[in-house]
């Protein structure tokens, strides 16, 4: 692949509150021009792509200018991302052609509509008489310029434009204003219409794609065979494989018709596939031969497939159609995975009873099991369903985490119930995320130097708030939930709120004593959504019941407002993370006199596929260029806040050939957390805490972008510099530039760390006062 400059305009930008402006996330779509003639081809084009790339789900938009319905539901039917866009079909009327009154001339021109569009970062173009036979992976992870494969007669000057990867800074009104004056003045190869517009106008400035990427079918005269490297196979010419083909291209017209099948065939061929395919397509495509067949494997790959989107009444519903035989251990185990994550505990434990009896299903099916007793509190059952899980695999993950739970021993409240504050909150387990086993002391320094039992009495998050829960929280002189990112679906799903507090309704509203939201974030990740009817009414009777309700940063302040009432959104207010302000809630709290000659890295792998989308590897390629420049201003290491984080460090190690030091940060206390944050020089971090914890030390800090509630933060700060998205074209150059700024004059830097941190503070004692008056001292 050779690169070529490109046509540079500024693109239309994405709104302040749009997650995708925030993450940088890119969106990528595949475009057709359709019409009812070269339907045939383009329903092909949609099985093939489907099938060959089945992890592959982008938007799909189809440029037409009269479709009739029936043909619009039988593209809807292949694939469940499509949209439809009318071409502004007279805009071409003026385009000089070699043959104004054929039909085809004119409609050939009517693909250039696809750089009017403005809503997407890389948009793939392809032409109706195409079949995907390959992956196309590598179109996917292209981010500059205006990618083809040069035209088989004419050398490498000129594209062939069946097949474009355009990026967005060709998707302009400055780039159309081009391909209409070159259009208008007739300055082209009429015979070659669109295509002959964009060669005159590029003039060879494009970026040269492999010739398997738009395989012209002439490369193959004489019947020759398909090569088996190639990705997109195209009918050019006359005579196409669904009006009969031409003679002399046997085999290729064969691959063609490979994919003229029914609906229900590609359904049940892709359902049949292996590997991972990506869940909208399963569930699409899963859903009606689930229907039509009740064949219980694809029902469970479909529920699966809505557990992994957070979907899981759908999961329940799909599982609910078919007749599961007493011995299909597997299809038991996800139904009931699907019914305790919407709160139907006796259902699903008869569910995961019947899937212990097979032992490639058993440690699972156990594991869940632990789970719904310890949700219940009943720790002596989950520790037996934890060891039936760990003897039929002593390896079993999720079996020895729910194991070590039920031995932990339970925070013990000491003092008098009316001295003292319940406590929501997530409580993390040993070895667990270093932010979140942080996060309940530092909430509880904001209200009472004294985090202990004598103060505080405990309620999980995650465990189910029953009678006895009530009682005792209402014999309290007050509850506190927070903090964290609490707003989340899929963490510990429930059906009762369907946000990790697992509280029924009828007993969140009648808890009598005070109730204190503080410093909770909406963590919703860009693509990502809620149960939103269930989650409305419980935050909107949350918010209702609250007598202090404060969110972490102004991005969650927006997003749950937008969910609540008009008469309620001035209940919610800014109480920023406890975390952001350590320096000020610790005691005795110095500041070091020195500090380590290190820069710590840290990357989140929870939910990937919404974090890095299709640039995972170039992510990485980019963190590689980076972590060598920066070894150049301090040692880098990589500091894990989980055992996932430590992905980045054999990633990089396997792929590029860098090692780096780790610290397992999931292994340390609470105070040897904040000590090393507090010590080190510069960190650059991809989770929430892995920023705010070391600001809140009074340390400078570089965010990697992958989720909005990190931008969140630094536009409340006011310092949306110190954040980079990992999506960024430049990404290493960017970190390495700012880090030499930051790095430059660190005292300075500091300085400027302690003056942002003032104003949180500042706005905490100002809460703090109100809280005083809700809950009493």
């Amino acid at each position: 692949m050779t690169p070529a400059p490109a046509v540079t305009a500024p693109a239309t930008a994405a709104p302040a509150t749009d997650a995708r402006a925030l993450t940088g996330k890119r969106r990528i779509a595949f475009a057709s021009f359709v019409d009812e003639n070269y339907l045939p081809g383009f329903l092909a084009l949609l099985r093939s792509l489907a099938l060959t790339n089945p992890g592959v789900c982008e938007d799909f938009i189809v440029l037409h200018d009269d479709l009739r319905p029936a043909s619009v539901a039988r593209i809807r039917a292949l694939h469940p991302r499509v949209t439809f866009r009318r071409v502004d079909a007279g805009h071409y009327d003026s385009y000089v052609k070699g043959d104004q009154d054929n039909y085809l001339v004119r409609k050939a021109y009517f693909i250039l509509d696809v750089f009017r569009i403005r809503d997407y970062d890389t948009v793939i173009t392809l032409d109706t008489d195409m079949v995907v036979l390959g992956s196309i992976a590598e179109l996917l992870s292209l981010r500059e310029g205006l990618a083809a494969v040069p035209q088989f007669f004419y050398g490498q000057h000129k594209l062939n434009s069946g097949l474009l990867v355009i990026q967005k800074e060709y998707l302009t009104d400055e780039f159309c204003a081009r391909i209409d004056e070159i259009g208008r003045s007739g300055a082209y190869e009429l015979d070659k219409h669109d295509q002959g517009i964009l060669n005159a106008l590029l003039d060879g400035d494009f970026v040269r794609l492999d010739a398997k990427y738009n395989f012209v079918k002439r490369r193959l005269s004489g019947d020759l065979p398909v090569p088996d490297d190639t990705a997109i196979l195209h009918f050019t010419g006359r005579h196409k494989p669904w009006q009969g083909g031409e003679s002399g291209y046997e085999q290729a017209q064969e691959r063609w018709r490979e994919y003229r099948m029914s609906d229900a065939d590609l359904q049940a061929a892709f359902v049949a596939r292996g590997g991972s395919p990506h869940r909208d397509l399963l569930v699409h495509f899963g859903t009606p031969h689930v229907e039509r067949t009740g064949d219980v494997d694809t029902a469970r790959k479909v529920a699966l497939a809505h557990i992994g989107n957070g979907d899981y009444q759908a999961a329940v519903d799909i599982m609910e159609r078919v007749h599961i035989p007493v011995d299909e251990a597997w299809p038991h185990e996800v139904y009931g995975h699907a019914l305790m994550s919407v709160s139907r505990y006796e259902e699903a434990r008869a569910q995961l009873l019947l899937a212990t009896a097979a032992p490639n299903r058993a440690a699972t099916a156990f594991a869940r099991l632990a789970q719904i007793a310890w949700v219940h509190g009943d720790d002596a059952t989950a520790r037996k369903y934890a060891l039936q899980g760990l003897t039929v695999d002593p390896t079993h993950r999720a079996a020895r985490i729910w194991h070590q739970r039920t031995l932990s021993m339970p925070e013990q409240a000491q003092g008098s119930p009316d001295q003292q504050l319940a406590h929501v909150a997530f409580y993390m387990d040993r070895q667990g995320n270093a932010g979140d086993k942080l996060l309940p002391e530092s909430v509880r320094l904001a209200f009472d130097p004294d985090t202990t039992g004598r103060r505080w009495l405990s309620v999980h998050a995650h465990r189910l708030f029953d009678e006895a829960a009530l009682e005792r929280v209402n014999a309290r002189r007050g509850l506190v939930i927070g903090g964290g990112g609490l707003f989340i679906p899929d963490t510990m799903p429930n059906g009762n709120s369907a946000w990790q507090w697992n509280v029924p309704d009828e007993l969140l509203e009648r808890i009598e004593v005070p109730i204190a939201v503080y410093a909770v974030g909406f963590n919703a990740f860009d693509g990502q959504s809620y149960r939103a009817v269930r989650f409305r009414e419980s935050l909107r009777k949350l918010v209702e019941r609250s007598a202090f309700f404060g969110l972490r940063n102004h991005g969650s302040i927006e997003k749950v407002r937008a969910m609540l009432p008009a008469h309620l959104h001035d209940k919610v207010r800014f109480q920023p993370c406890p975390t952001t302000v350590t320096r000020q809630l610790v005691a005795d709290w110095r500041d070091p006199v020195t500090r380590d000659d290190t820069i710590l890295i840290n990357a989140a792998y929870d939910r990937a596929g919404l974090r890095f989308g299709h640039d995972y590897g170039y992510f990485l390629a980019q963190m590689a260029q980076a972590v060598r420049e920066l070894g150049e201003l301090a040692e880098v290491q990589c500091v894990a806040h989980s055992l996932d984080d430590e992905r980045i460090a054999f990633d990089l190690r396997r792929e590029h050939g860098i090692s780096l030091p780790v610290i397992p940060m999931y292994d340390f206390g609470n105070d040897a957390i904040r000590e090393l944050y507090a010590r080190t020089k510069l960190v650059i971090g991809m989770r929430g805490h892995a920023g705010m914890i070391p600001f809140g030390c009074g340390t400078p800090i570089i965010s990697l972008i992958s989720h909005p509630k990190m931008a969140y933060f630094l536009r409340d700060i006011e310092r949306p510099e110190w954040g980079v998205s990992v999506h960024d074209r430049n990404l290493a150059a960017v970190l390495v530039e700012r880090s030499r700024e930051l790095l430059a004059d660190h005292a300075k830097t500091v300085a400027d760390v302690h003056g942002r941190q003032q104003e949180l503070w500042r706005i905490t004692q100002a809460n703090a006062a109100e809280l005083r008056t809700v809950l009493g001292s």
